[in-house]
């Protein structure tokens, strides 16, 4: 197999991303072969969903999180993802060490060094169960059971320790609410699921993200020691050869498109895992001054991808009768590209704002 090169690891992530052409495979199954979208602001996932899927309706996302069959939860990088309920349960244990990690190493966790506090984390949970509570009203509630508590410290720390899920009306498009937690197991009423294995995770992760390098998994996921993985999955995985000489993993049939595929326009959210999952990010992200993580109000703002790398800023606002989509590019654009980004944001508009007027500009470095 001749070595890859940048472009073509970018084109083939965007495949297995379902960003090279948009799908119309069922939003669970979507959910499910990314491992998840991540989901820190509740419309993300719904704007994940509309550049991967053919007339996506934000509806459909709404049912799944409304029937429990999809929930909002902390996992990779202890960030909170929406996944299906059953990665959820299968997923945490395998996670549990880095949010551990992550717990001990804040300044709630360096406060309660040395303290043995399971017994109140287990009085947390059960609290939590009865109702859902956010972390301000569980330190409230904790702090009047167990006066001298540092309440907050053990608050925080509970969203780390306990497998927790936001309930709805939290993440749904129409309407949401603060952020609560309840347990994961109260919420999907004791269902068990066998833990997943590291070996599982990783060829689901070069699945959805490959090829990849082992630094680059661990940078999505938090977990460590995956070399060890890799040389026990063996002849498993399929390796490939990078233009200098390096050498990523892969799943057997994943696809490698063409590199000179047609990439079209696609407008990302802040926090679209194509952006945060690898190591190095150049097979996705091009040179400029453009970041990752643009900031502004949630889920009105993101970055664009342009030939299959993000090379441009969108954000969104109100501006009395319209609504505004103003694209901030790092380089030039030819014109035919202009115009292909000035009709994907057209349509994102009619997503975002639908009934309202429109407009797209386009405002120089």
């Amino acid at each position: 197999m001749p070595a890859l090169s940048v472009r073509a690891l970018g084109r083939a992530t965007l495949a297995r991303q379902l960003l090279l052409e948009r799908t119309t495979r069922p939003v669970r199954d979507v959910v499910e072969h990314l491992v998840g979208l991540q989901a820190q602001v509740p419309r993300v996932p719904h704007l994940a969903l509309w550049d991967r899927l053919a007339g996506y309706d934000p509806a459909e996302l709404d049912g799944l999180l409304s029937s429990r069959q999809v929930v909002r939860t902390p996992l990779m990088r202890t960030t909170i993802h929406t996944v299906t309920a059953e990665d959820a349960l299968a997923l945490r244990p395998l996670l549990q060490p880095v949010l551990d990690r992550t717990a001990a190493s804040t300044v709630w966790g360096q406060r309660l060094r040395g303290q043995d506090v399971s017994a109140v984390v287990a009085e947390a949970a059960a609290l939590l169960a009865e109702r859902p509570m956010g972390r301000a009203e569980l330190q409230r509630e904790l702090g009047r059971r167990h006066p001298g508590l540092d309440g907050e410290a053990v608050a925080f720390c509970v969203g780390y320790s306990v497998p927790w899920v936001q309930p709805t009306p939290r993440g749904l498009w129409g309407a949401s609410s603060a952020a609560v937690m309840t347990p994961v197991e109260a919420w999907l009423d004791g269902r068990a699921v066998p833990p997943a294995t590291p070996d599982e995770l990783l060829v689901r992760y070069l699945a959805a993200f490959g090829p990849a390098s082992v630094r680059d998994a661990q940078v999505w996921c938090g977990l460590t020691r995956l070399r060890e993985v890799a040389e026990r999955l063996g002849p498993r995985l399929r390796r490939v050869r990078t233009g200098d000489g390096g050498e990523l993993l892969d799943v057997p049939d994943g696809p490698l498109p063409d590199p000179d595929t047609p990439a079209p326009v696609r407008f990302l959210a802040e926090y679209d895992n194509v952006t945060l999952s690898h190591a190095d990010r150049s097979r996705v992200v091009a040179e400029g001054d453009h970041v990752p993580l643009p900031g502004g109000p949630g889920g009105w703002v993101g970055t664009v991808l342009v030939d299959g790398r993000v090379q441009a800023t969108w954000a969104a606002r109100r501006d009395g009768a319209a609504t505004v989509l103003t694209v901030r590019p790092s380089l030039p654009l030819p014109a035919a590209v202009r115009t292909e980004t000035g009709e994907e944001g057209a349509r994102l508009l009619g997503f975002l704002a639908p009934g309202r007027e429109h407009d797209v500009r386009f405002t120089d470095r």
